[in-house]
């Protein structure tokens, strides 16, 4: 499928051969909320934790005797019924991430970059090298292209000086090609991928 190289001036500069394999694909979306899933599973820290009655701190000495006060019979402070006691089957710390298989994920990235061609929130660049050092000029050059929330992908290496004039700008996130990711991809509204993105892109996904 054929689609326009635009400059950020808004201008078409050419056009692009896209893989229909990889950017025409039927939007599965049980296929994206797995992926999104694991995704987030797995960047859980898993560090929540509670105390057990053997790691409390304080005294072992049964409180009353067993018979004669008319209280409930009780053999330690530290049971989860006094204040300050222990908590009964509470958190430990764990790891939440789990298996997806490898078909999955890439069927998931391919959804996803389909979606944005299909939607029209795929926009594709020649390149990064604009010249640009100051953050204020970057963003007239966004308001130009529509461009509020945008995931930008670069090549195997990221356009340092873009990089850093884009770093100030809520909503924009910048990334080299191996950073791509379906999570990132949903979240923002526009996904903008430089030529050599496309075909690494092309190349991992086949």
């Amino acid at each position: 499928m054929k689609y326009e190289v635009r400059d950020f001036d808004n201008q078409k500069v050419g056009e692009v051969q896209l893989n229909a394999e990889i950017f025409s694909m039927p939007i599965r979306q049980d296929i994206l909320a797995r992926m999104v899933h694991w995704q987030l599973a797995k960047r859980r820290s898993g560090t929540h934790a509670t105390k057990g009655v053997s790691q409390i701190s304080g005294t072992t000495r049964k409180p009353w005797k067993q018979k004669g006060t008319g209280r409930a019979r009780q053999g330690s402070l530290r049971s989860p019924q006094f204040r300050g006691g222990a908590v009964i089957f509470g958190p430990h710390p764990r790891d939440h991430g789990y298996d997806l298989p490898k078909k999955v994920r890439k069927l998931a990235l391919k959804t996803a970059l389909s979606s944005k061609a299909a939607s029209g929130e795929l926009l594709i660049v020649e390149n990064l090298n604009m010249g640009i050092t100051k953050t204020k000029d970057l963003l007239k050059k966004f308001m130009t292209l529509g461009l509020r929330s945008a995931l930008i992908i670069d090549g195997e290496e990221v356009n340092k000086d873009f990089a850093r004039t884009a770093a100030n700008l809520p909503g924009v996130d910048v990334l080299p090609q191996q950073g791509i990711n379906v999570y990132d991809i949903l979240r923002h509204e526009h996904l903008v991928l430089t030529k050599a993105a496309i075909q690494n892109l092309e190349s991992r996904l086949k």
